[in-house]
């Protein structure tokens, strides 16, 4: 993909992040990259409970780490699973990045084989609510 931002290198590290899954009930490795205004990474995957509702997931774990780390500047997300097609966020992680984002970054979704399908945030939650509209 050259749309002028992607990296061909963000394959190879969203599978890094990937293969930290921890899912031993689904089986359904996800893996995020999030990448800082600095191009720094930082890295999330699912990681599930047996009681299933404090399960999160990849997208979620990365932003969660990244603003406890005092990060909340970001370029793009790189999304990838296992599976034939490439995965959309769920609607929960649609909503957190819409909170936590800028509604024009870049999602990437990725698969195992390197098919790719480029949304941004506002593609993916369009009329969406955050705290953005309160203090407008």
């Amino acid at each position: 993909m050259n749309d002028g931002i992607f990296k061909e290198e963000w394959l190879e590290e969203v599978r890094v992040a990937q293969s930290r899954a921890y899912t031993p009930y689904s089986k359904f490795n996800v893996g995020a990259l999030l990448i800082t205004e600095d191009d720094e990474y930082v890295y999330g995957a699912n990681i599930e409970n047996a009681s299933y509702s404090p399960t999160i997931c990849a997208e979620r774990s990365a932003l969660v780490s990244a603003y406890s780390q005092g990060i909340t500047k970001f370029k793009a997300i790189v999304i990838t699973t296992d599976v034939d097609t490439p995965s959309s966020p769920c609607g929960v992680c649609r909503q957190v990045l819409k909170e936590l984002t800028h509604d024009e970054m870049p999602v990437y979704m990725t698969n195992h084989k390197g098919d790719i399908v480029k949304r941004t945030v506002d593609e993916l939650l369009p009329l969406g609510f955050s705290g953005k509209d309160l203090n407008e």
